[in-house]
């Protein structure tokens, strides 16, 4: 009778096939101190297991559970393609927990999909130590996800990301846009750079410029690649504790779309938002795109953020306090515009866009 290892051994394995088991769980063994670290006092069981649990948050009257899915685009050819892993989470996190504060809402926990045609243990932990890094900057928990090799789907190399997040609101305290009125005041916070939108743009420009982005120079000491791959600015604890006031009528998180197609989702109908170009200094990233791809104005706005990458709206009676509060949690909070009332276009734009 023949045993099950020399069964084994003669037919094919899913080894074979493409697919390491092994070293999938060795990925689960590096992944746990990650997400460890990531944990809050609501987390319950371990990364391992067949789903996530976790308590909702004391305090809440009336909890809302919001969530939000997204991943970073084509972003993550250029990380793939000059080996940019150790900072392309922060991006994920940064497009899921961005939305959820739009509504108010605390970003409770984190789940990531990574799939790839053959596992890499070193780029997935990685990358996935930077969803971790991520979590940590969010203050939520990295509570589980998924890994799929998958051969056949995928280039060598190549990998894919999908994340998935939940957050908690306080149902009387949801920011819905409802609360929005003409003459209030537009807020801008900064972004780092592009983020994770227009990136079949870039690669498109950078292709077009022909011009290797890992030695092109925007200024002496940053190249355009190095501008490219900042990560996604994650905005949740100042912006969460502008919101505490109760002074904050509606936000934005401004992504794929611009200007143009995001701010209308987060007022009523009837109202238009003028929008100060001169009320800040684009970073060069964009000067550079623009002028190497000949991209026209509207189509800069309605492409990317052009400098600006979360926005808030208040009463003019509260711009002070919101702005001192934002600067001491270490933002730089800028007047940018104003609500008005609809007359044509819900996006208006006023000055140079220089």
């Amino acid at each position: 009778m023949k045993s099950m290892s020399q069964d084994h051994q003669k037919g094919l394995s899913y080894r074979d096939a493409g697919v390491d088991i092994d070293a999938g769980n060795a990925l689960v063994e590096r992944i746990k101190p990650h997400a460890k670290r990531t944990a809050r006092k609501e987390s319950l069981g371990a990364i391992g297991g067949f789903g996530a649990l976790f308590k909702i948050p004391k305090g809440y009257q009336s909890p809302v559970l919001v969530s939000g899915t997204d991943g970073v685009g084509t972003k993550l050819k250029l990380a793939i393609d000059y080996h940019r892993h150790s900072q392309i989470g922060e991006d994920l996190v940064a497009m899921c927990v961005n939305d959820l504060i739009v509504a108010n809402a605390e970003p409770l926990f984190f789940l990531d999909y990574y799939a790839t045609g053959h596992l890499d243990i070193d780029v997935a932990e990685s990358v996935i130590a930077s969803i971790a890094n991520g979590c940590e900057l969010s203050g939520c928990a990295l509570a589980g996800g998924e890994t799929a090799e998958m051969p056949g789907m995928y280039q060598d190399g190549d990998y894919d990301l999908a994340g998935f997040c939940v957050g908690v609101a306080e149902e009387s305290q949801i920011l819905d846009g409802s609360e929005v009125q003409a003459g209030h005041i537009i807020i801008g916070l900064p972004s780092s750079g592009p983020h994770s939108n227009g990136y079949s743009l870039i690669r498109k420009i950078i292709a077009h410029a022909d011009v290797d982005p890992s030695t092109e120079l925007l200024t002496p000491e940053l190249t355009v690649l190095d501008a490219v791959m900042r990560p996604t600015r994650i905005y949740v604890k100042p912006v969460l504790k502008a919101m505490e006031t109760g002074h904050v009528t509606g936000a934005v998180h401004v992504t794929g779309g611009g200007f143009q197609e995001n701010l209308p989702r987060s007022f009523n109908s009837d109202l238009a938002a003028s929008i100060d170009l001169d009320a800040w200094d684009r970073p060069e990233i964009f000067k550079w795109l623009e002028a190497q791809g000949d991209v026209g104005a509207e189509e800069m706005l309605r492409t990317f953020n052009c400098g600006i990458g979360f926005i808030m709206f208040c009463a003019p009676e509260h711009v002070d306090e919101l702005t001192k509060i934002l600067s001491d949690a270490g933002e730089n909070p800028m007047v940018i515009g104003q609500l008005t009332n609809r007359t044509t276009e819900a996006v208006v734009f006023t000055g140079a866009f220089a």
